[in-house]
C-alpha cells in the first residue's frame, strides 16, 4: 500500500472508535511439542485453536549469511522455545500502517536480519499426527514490507481443520540481490542465488515437512496460499527448481509473473530499476568483495535504495538468475512442458484492484480533512477498471492459458466483488475502495482484523451478515482445496467450482445479496481491455490516454495491445 493511502485510511479511521487494547498471553502446558530443535511451548488462541509464534526454521541470515542461501536452524536456546510472542520483523522501511504497529514514525528503518521464523496454528483438539491438511501463508508487501505478525490463522484452522502456517522471509535488498561478488563468495551452489527470498521460502517448506507432523499436520498435504507478492513469490515457487515436490496445492491471490534477467538486474536496461551494480559501489565501494558487502552497515545498504513512499520502486525484484529461478522467468517457465510444478492451482483477482493506489489521487478524488469521495463517481470507476482488468489478465488469464497450454490442467480461477464496505459522512468504501487490492484478505481468514483501525470503518454491523456468509463460502473453498486437491463445492457452500478451460469460467465471489458466490464466464484479454479504453466515454482522450500509459508502465509485456490499440 502506498504511504499516501495508509495516511488517509488511518486518519478517517480516526472518526470512528479507539484503540484497541493488548490482552496478555499465557502458555499453555498442553500445546508443548518436542522437536529436533528442542521442546516447544505455544497458547491457546481464540475459542478453538492453539498457536506457536516466531519458530526460527533457518538460521540468522546475518554476519558471513547475509546473501546466502537460508542455513539449517540452530537449536533452541537452552533446549526450549516460549512460542507466545511474535518475534521482529524482517528489515523493512516503515510505511504508515506498519509504522503505527511498530510505534515509529513513517520512514523508519525496522526489524531486524535475525527474522527468519514462522507461526503455527492449528484446531486446539488436534493431536500431534493428527494428520491434518497443512496451509503455508506467504504474506505479502511488493517484497519490501509485511510480516507474518499480521495474520491470524487461529479461525481458519479451527473452521477448516487444517493446520495453518505464517512465514517471514527476507524482504527489499537483503531478499533479493543479483551481484558478481556474491557469486565469487558462494560457499555454497544455491549461494549464487539472487533470489534469497524464494530460498528462505523453500527453507521454511523443509522445515514444514521435517517437523508439522508434531502440530497435528500432514507433511504429504502441503498447500502454499498468499496474496500480491506473497502470491507473485508463489508463481515463482511453482517455476523454482529448489521448491520442486515442496509444496502439493497453491493458492494465488492478485499474484504477479513479472521478472528481471540478471543483465538488467547488474546493470539496468533503459527502466526506473536501480542497477546491483551501483547500488552495491554505493553502499560498499566499485570494488567491494563478498565479505565487504556483508559488512556493511544495514542502515547503509537501504539508504541507497530510498525513495519518498519508501517502496523501494527501484529495487530489481524476482530476478532470472538460473538458480532459484530459470533464466525465462515465471511466464517462460509457464509456457514450458514441465516448467511449472504439476499441482493444483488457483488463482484470481480482486474486481477493483487499482481502487487501492487511486482511491487518494488528487485528479480523481476530493478531501476534506479525514474525508475522502470521488470528484466525479463514473470517470472515477472508469480509471480504476481498466488497470484492475489488467491485472487480472496478468494474474489469471494468461497465465492459465500458457499453464494450460502446456499440459496442466487442475486449473481455476476466481474473481472476488465484495463491495460492501461501510460509510463516514462523504466517505463511501463500498465507492471509493469496492473490491480492491487486499480486500479479500479477511474473508478467505474469516478474521476482520487486517487493516488497523480502518477496520472499523469498513467491516460494520450493517454489512456483518453478508460477510460472514461470504466468508463461509471462500474458507469452503479454500478448505475443500487443501484437503482434497480440488475446491469442489467448498463443502457444500456454493455451486461447483469448474475447471478453467476453453470457456473460461471462473468463480465469481460476492455475498448472496449480489448472486454470490456463482460461476462467471469470459476470458479477458489485452485487446479487449485496450477496445474498451480507446470506446470509453467517462473519460476525455487525454484521461483514456493517461490510463493506457499507466497500463504499458505497470505491464510492460502487454503493452503493445495498448500501443495498437489506443489512438494516443
Amino acid at each position: 500500500m502506498c504511504l499516501a493511502a495508509a495516511a488517509a485510511l488511518l486518519t478517517l479511521a480516526g472518526c470512528n472508535g479507539a484503540e484497541e487494547t493488548q490482552v496478555r498471553i499465557e502458555p499453555a502446558p498442553e500445546t508443548q511439542r518436542t522437536l529436533a530443535q528442542g521442546e516447544i511451548v505455544g497458547f491457546h488462541s481464540g475459542e478453538a485453536a492453539s498457536a506457536w509464534l516466531a519458530i526460527p526454521y533457518a538460521a540468522p541470515p546475518e554476519g558471513d549469511l547475509r546473501w546466502r542461501a537460508p542455513r539449517p536452524a540452530l537449536a533452541f536456546d537452552d533446549g526450549r522455545l516460549e512460542a507466545i510472542e511474535h518475534g521482529p520483523v524482517c528489515p523493512q522501511v516503515t510505511n504508515e500502517l506498519s509504522a503505527r504497529a511498530a510505534g515509529v514514525e513513517a520512514g523508519v528503518l525496522i526489524g531486524e536480519e535475525d527474522c527468519l521464523t514462522l507461526d503455527i496454528y492449528a484446531p486446539r483438539e488436534a493431536a500431534p499426527e493428527a494428520g491434518l491438511p497443512v496451509m503455508v501463508w506467504i504474506h505479502g508487501g511488493a517484497n519490501v514490507w509485511g510480516s507474518s505478525s499480521a495474520y491470524d490463522g487461529s479461525q481458519l484452522a479451527a473452521e477448516r481443520d487444517v493446520v495453518v502456517v505464517a512465514v517471514q522471509y527476507r524482504l527489499g535488498p537483503l531478499g533479493f540481490l543479483s551481484h558478481p561478488a556474491l557469486r565469487e563468495s558462494a560457499g555454497h551452489p544455491l549461494d549464487e542465488a539472487a533470489n534469497f527470498a524464494l530460498l528462505d521460502l523453500v527453507a521454511a517448506l523443509d522445515w514444514v515437512d521435517a517437523n508439522i507432523t508434531a502440530f497435528g499436520g500432514d507433511a504429504d498435504r502441503i498447500t502454499i496460499f498468499g496474496e500480491s507478492a506473497g502470491a507473485f513469490n508463489i508463481a515463482a515457487l511453482m517455476a523454482s527448481e529448489p521448491a520442486r515436490g515442496r509444496f502439493d496445492a497453491a493458492i494465488m491471490q492478485s499474484g504477479g509473473t513479472g521478472t528481471n534477467s540478471r543483465e538488467v538486474a547488474e546493470n539496468g536496461g533503459g527502466n526506473d530499476l536501480h542497477p546491483a551494480l551501483e547500488a552495491v559501489a554505493a553502499f560498499a565501494g566499485p570494488d567491494a568483495d563478498g565479505a565487504a558487502m556483508r559488512a556493511v552497515p544495514l542502515e547503509d545498504v537501504y539508504a541507497v535504495y530510498r525513495d519518498e513512499s519508501g517502496a523501494f520502486t527501484s529495487l530489481p525484484r524476482m530476478i532470472e538468475d538460473g538458480v532459484s529461478l530459470p533464466e525465462d522467468g515465471i511466464l517462460g517457465a509457464a509456457a514450458r512442458p514441465g516448467g511449472f510444478a504439476p499441482v493444483p492451482l488457483i488463482t484470481g483477482a480482486n474486481r477493483d484492484e487499482m481502487k487501492l493506489y487511486t482511491a487518494f489521487d488528487p485528479q480523481l478524488t476530493r478531501r476534506l480533512g479525514p474525508l475522502v469521495w470521488p470528484r466525479d463517481v463514473a470517470r472515477y470507476q472508469a480509471a480504476v477498471e481498466y488497470p484492475s482488468r489488467s491485472w487480472r489478465v496478468g494474474a489469471v488469464d494468461d497465465l492459465l492459458d500458457r499453464l494450460r497450454s502446456a499440459g496442466h490442467e487442475d486449473l481455476w480461477a476466481y474473481r472476488f466483488d465484495w463491495d460492501e464496505g461501510g460509510k463516514v459522512l462523504l466517505t463511501d468504501t463500498g465507492i471509493l475502495l469496492g473490491a480492491s487490492h487486499a480486500m479479500e484478505i479477511p474473508f478467505v481468514f474469516n478474521h476482520f482484523e487486517l487493516f488497523g483501525p480502518f477496520d472499523r470503518v469498513l467491516f460494520n454491523d450493517r454489512n456483518a451478515q453478508g460477510r460472514a456468509a461470504l466468508a463461509d463460502a471462500m474458507g469452503g473453498y479454500w478448505g475443500q482445496f487443501a484437503h482434497t486437491g480440488e475446491p469442489g463445492t467448498g463443502g457444500g457452500a456454493g455451486p461447483e467450482w469448474p475447471r478453467w478451460g476453453e470457456t473460461a469460467r471462473l468463480m465469481r465471489f460476492d455475498t448472496p445479496a449480489d448472486g454470490g458466490p456463482e460461476v462467471m464466464t469470459g476470458r479477458d484479454t489485452p485487446a479487449a481491455i485496450a477496445a474498451d479504453l480507446a470506446a470509453d466515454t467517462r473519460l476525455q482522450p487525454s484521461g483514456r490516454c493517461a490510463v493506457a500509459a499507466g497500463i504499458m508502465r505497470r505491464q510492460p509485456a502487454i503493452a503493445q495491445a495498448f500501443e495498437n490499440g489506443m489512438d494516443c
